[in-house]
């Protein structure tokens, strides 16, 4: 790995891959560092390796992913994969730990294409062993084919929860229940954006083609749920939840939830971007223009870690920050960059008609952001509850900063990953104030665990 580089992008999901295709072939010194050990990122997670059967039940969608891939594997950038990127900041040093050893590396333009994560909700009983998140769940299937074999309860909110219950069913996977938490005042909300969302309609078709699979498929799809819990003693038992005023029970011995996902902030927030709270979302993302440009120059953004808007997005968002990177390094003029992103641009366009539906229709209800079940663990790491936290906020601690200090909310293993978010739904509803001017907890390296004796390698041949 060179000690600097023209153009370096953080991830190799649709947005990275694209980038590094676009600005290797104008000859421009380009790197892509990931941390899985093959591109794809998380939609197209072993894409290259998955077998013929296997990639048939996880539909077209995914499979688009291989050309993605193929295309980057013949270009001319640089690819280090199983890397760490623990640490970036706003002189465009970035922080990288690669077979095992750590080094600081800079680049003319960084595009972090970080991607996405689930958002975790934290609710009664979500710590219990068996209940999992639905995208580990995806994640097992596609890179190794596992799949639950005693049965599987499905809860949460969004398409991601749809598509992994139609793809367990065509792999021949018991699905006990899918308990939907999408309030129904939703359905009301979201229909004055559906005129425009058909305008994307092969999204719309292919969901209601999913949910008409499981139907005849006989699959229980309960709508309306609240109340949520896992229940069990040392571990999952059963789930237990309302629906239109009556309690129920379903014993299970794993709860896959999924209730949408949200930007991987984190090494923009290290780097000092600025953030902007995306109500539509329910998340903070980066501030950024039209080519991924963020608030610090030489910075870009590109794909879902810039705002959540699908993988075939991310694609044309990737392509557009590639050109963007060749503009700022003078290898391509204004003009040009314009007419060749023309297509890109109304790619994009076409596939963000169905965003507003969407995150109308499965907003998450504020009840389940900001649990005011005082028992609910919400800080795994650190085992700190909700109690704890409206407990610091009534003691004059205003913001999720304070409260960490306070708590050591966000201070373990995942530095805030797993938590930051309900954190400023908690905070915000307690203080009685919008969480969009609640604060996001302070990024800082490392972003990512590393141990002290990679963190040393960095001194190694310096006296």
């Amino acid at each position: 790995m060179k000690s600097h580089y023209q153009l370096l992008i953080i991830g190799a999901g649709p947005a990275g891959l694209a980038a590094a295709v676009t600005a290797s072939e104008k000859g421009v010194s380009c790197a892509l560092l990931d941390e899985q050990a093959a591109p794809g990122g998380q939609i197209y997670r072993s894409v290259e390796s998955v077998s013929k059967q296997r990639e048939e039940i996880l539909g077209s969608e995914y499979s688009r992913g291989k050309d993605l891939a193929l295309a980057f594997r013949q270009c001319n950038a640089e690819y280090f994969p199983e890397t760490k990127v623990w640490s970036l900041n706003g002189q465009k040093e970035v922080g990288v730990l690669y077979k095992d050893q750590s080094q600081i590396i800079t680049a003319d333009q960084i595009l972090v294409a970080s991607g996405a994560m689930e958002r975790p909700v934290p609710f009664p009983g979500w710590t219990l062993p068996g209940v999992m998140q639905a995208g580990a769940g995806q994640i097992l299937f596609k890179s190794a084919g596992v799949v639950p074999s005693d049965g599987v309860v499905l809860a949460g909110s969004g398409p991601l929860l749809l598509l992994l219950a139609w793809q367990y069913l065509h792999a021949g996977v018991d699905i006990k229940a899918i308990l939907d938490v999408t309030p129904l005042t939703n359905h009301l909300l979201a229909l004055p954006k559906l005129p425009r969302a058909l305008m994307a309609h092969h999204y719309l078709t292919k969901g209601l083609a999913y949910q008409l699979d499981l139907k005849r498929a006989g699959v229980s799809n309960k709508i309306g749920v609240t109340n949520l819990r896992a229940e069990g003693d040392e571990q999952l038992e059963g789930v237990r939840f309302c629906q239109f005023g009556r309690e129920q029970f379903i014993e299970t011995d794993l709860l896959l939830t999924h209730f949408g996902v949200i930007p991987h902030v984190w090494l923009t927030q290290s780097a000092g971007c600025k953030h902007q709270w995306d109500s539509s979302q329910q998340c903070w993302r980066p501030e950024h223009d039209e080519w991924g440009g963020t608030s610090i120059e030489g910075i870009l953004v590109a794909g879902d870690g810039a705002g959540i808007n699908g993988a075939r997005s991310a694609e044309h968002a990737g392509r557009l920050a590639g050109l963007q990177a060749l503009y700022l390094l003078d290898v391509l003029s204004k003009a040009e960059r314009d007419q060749q992103s023309i297509n890109d641009r109304q790619w994009m366009k076409d596939e963000r008609h169905i965003r507003p539906f969407l995150e109308a229709y499965f907003a998450i209800p504020q009840s389940m952001l900001a649990t005011k079940d005082r028992d609910t663990i919400v800080c795994r790491c650190e085992e700190i509850t909700a109690g704890q936290l409206r407990d610091a906020v009534e003691n004059g601690h205003g913001d999720s900063n304070q409260v960490k200090f306070l708590t050591r909310c966000g201070m373990g293993a995942c530095q805030g990953r797993q938590c930051a978010n309900a954190v400023a739904h908690i905070v915000a509803d307690a203080g009685g104030q919008a969480v969009s001017v609640e604060s996001h907890y302070r990024g800082r390296p490392p972003v990512s665990p590393i141990t002290l004796g990679q963190l040393s390698g960095l001194s190694e041949g310096e006296e």
